[in-house]
């Protein structure tokens, strides 16, 4: 038995409900040896169905407030979610030389995604629709491509980026639905920003355990990180509550939302 092969054979399963099976029985590594490491591939594309085709950002399809529109909000979460079971199932099954603690987390994180995956497909399935019916885009997992090079890049731009990125958008993202008549949508996205916080507090504490042990100052970092894979500064608004709740540091939402006097305090040591 190895968590490593285990969480191999989920990353690559195509069937999205035989994927949340096998992510499910992770949860038993939880009282186990988590076993011996494996080899580690590069993975261009995790196991998926045929549909969603992917397609570019700019390509997705564009979602109004249309009852449609509003199906096709729906359908776009689940396949972040779906995504996102992928994501950490990666982080697992990459990095295989963190400390043991690391891999309980992220066995924690990939159980809590295949449930949300489930909720949302389960809803989707409720209104007569499927996922795979609408265009998807693969920016999550292209992050994923990027950062598999260092454990630390992935904790610094997985979890306290992209996943927190949603803590910054599931409110307005609630207040729609709650005005619609998908009220259902409410309660799932309840579940799922409870759990995110969770999932971004995770990222947060490896993300600051490898600075320390490296002695790299955590903010010029994710700073330096963020111009080599993203480009350009993060855009708010910023969820600061929530933010501070997933154990973002002051320093760490300063330099978020003025980024400016990082660089300025960079040019004048």
């Amino acid at each position: 038995m190895s968590l490593f092969k285990d969480s191999y054979y989920a990353l690559t399963c195509d069937d999205p409900n035989e994927k949340v099976l096998l992510t499910k029985k992770l949860i038993k590594y939880q009282k186990k040896e988590i076993g011996p490491t494996c080899e580690v591939k590069k993975i261009l594309s995790p196991g998926r169905p045929l549909k969603p085709k992917l397609v570019s950002f700019n390509g997705a399809p564009k979602r109004d407030k249309s009852d449609l529109g509003m199906i096709k909000n729906i359908h776009a979460i689940c396949h972040i979610e779906f995504n996102a079971i992928n994501l950490a199932l990666d982080a697992i099954y990459r990095f295989q030389n963190m400390p043991h603690q690391y891999y309980l987390d992220w066995i924690k994180v990939a159980t809590e995604e295949s449930y949300h995956f489930s909720l949302l497909k389960e809803h989707l399935e409720q209104l007569d629709y499927h996922y795979g019916d609408f265009d998807a885009h693969n920016g999550l997992w292209q992050m994923s491509i990027d950062t598999d090079y260092d454990v630390l890049a992935r904790m610094a731009l997985v979890p306290r980026v992209l996943e927190a990125r949603g803590l910054d958008v599931t409110p307005s993202i609630r207040k729609k639905f709650s005005g619609s008549k998908f009220t259902r949508m409410v309660h799932i996205l309840d579940i799922i920003f409870e759990d995110e916080i969770g999932h971004v507090k995770i990222g947060n504490y490896w993300y600051r355990y490898l600075c320390n042990k490296r002695g790299i100052d955590p903010v010029q970092t994710f700073d330096e990180l963020i111009k080599k894979h993203i480009g350009s500064n993060l855009r708010g608004p910023f969820n600061i509550e929530a933010r501070l709740l997933s154990d973002f540091s002051r320093d760490e939402l300063e330099y978020l939302e003025h980024p400016e006097r990082l660089e300025l305090n960079q040019s004048h040591p």
